[in-house]
């Protein structure tokens, strides 16, 4: 953990994520105007200094409000996901047989759809989506890709003798599970767990940008997009401002990824 500290991928991905995250967090307290404050004409340069979206109201303080949605449907999708993906994965590799190939063709053919394609299918049939209705839907796309990794990582020691010995003194197969097979799955799930997170808060904004939001008078990063898109060359950055935070926290979560996926590749 010490030497992930020191690479200079995981460093600068760090301060750039969480230079969003705090963004986001504390963007309420630090918005000039109401998140639904008219302020002036619409997509003009009046307000705030990032001029006014398609309604009047002020883009600085819309993205400064719309940050914690986003993150927050991203982050709890990604958990969601990476704890599914994590029970399917070990169980398939440690338990093995008929339960393995069960899950894993399982597996297969839920990797034949588009991540998004799902979602939008359910969401477009329900009358108003819910920010748990999001989360649940993109968490269950990621929890196949995560098995893989899982499961393709527990093969490797599931027949190491750590593992044999505590079958051998009768320890229950959940508790090997958890202590003998967890440990050495965290490095790999962390890199993982990036790619995740990353894919989450793509998918949750083009889900708020194809008009699936779970509050449409609300700020969000995705909605926003869609919202000023048809002003962009008059101005731009009712549409620019959230791409490029968006953007950052993607490449912060990327480099971090990165590096912890090239840390386990070396084994340090």
């Amino acid at each position: 953990m010490k030497g992930m500290l020191r690479d200079p991928r995981i460093v600068t991905g760090s301060i750039i994520a969480l230079a969003v995250v705090v963004l986001a967090v504390l963007g309420p307290l630090l918005a000039p105007y109401g998140e639904n404050e008219i302020v002036g004409k619409p997509f003009t340069m009046e307000g705030g200094p990032l001029g006014t979206d398609y309604l009047g109201q002020d883009v600085l303080s819309r993205v400064l409000y719309g940050g914690q949605s986003v993150l927050m449907i991203a982050v709890l999708a990604t958990v969601l996901g990476v704890a599914l993906g994590l029970i399917v994965g070990v169980a398939a590799a440690y338990l093995g047989g008929w339960l393995d190939e069960v899950l894993m063709r399982g597996n297969d053919v839920l990797l034949a759809f588009p991540q998004i394609l799902i979602a939008l299918v359910v969401l477009s049939a329900v009358e108003q989506p819910t920010w748990w209705m999001i989360v649940l839907l993109v968490g269950i796309a990621h929890a196949p890709r995560v098995a893989r990794v899982a499961r393709g990582v527990a093969l490797s020691y599931v027949n190491n003798d750590f593992v044999t010995a505590a079958e051998a003194i009768g320890e229950p197969r959940w508790r090997i599970a958890v202590f003998e097979l967890g440990p050495n799955l965290v490095v790999p799930l962390l890199a993982e767990t990036g790619l995740r997170l990353t894919y989450s808060i793509g998918t949750v904004a083009a889900i708020g940008f194809l008009g699936f939001a779970s509050n449409p008078s609300a700020a969000d990063w995705g909605q926003m997009t869609n919202e000023n898109r048809l002003a962009l060359l008059v101005q731009p950055w009712g549409v620019l401002a959230p791409v490029i935070l968006i953007g950052l926290f993607t490449i912060g979560t990327n480099l971090i990824a990165d590096g912890i996926g090239q840390r386990a590749a070396k084994g340090a």
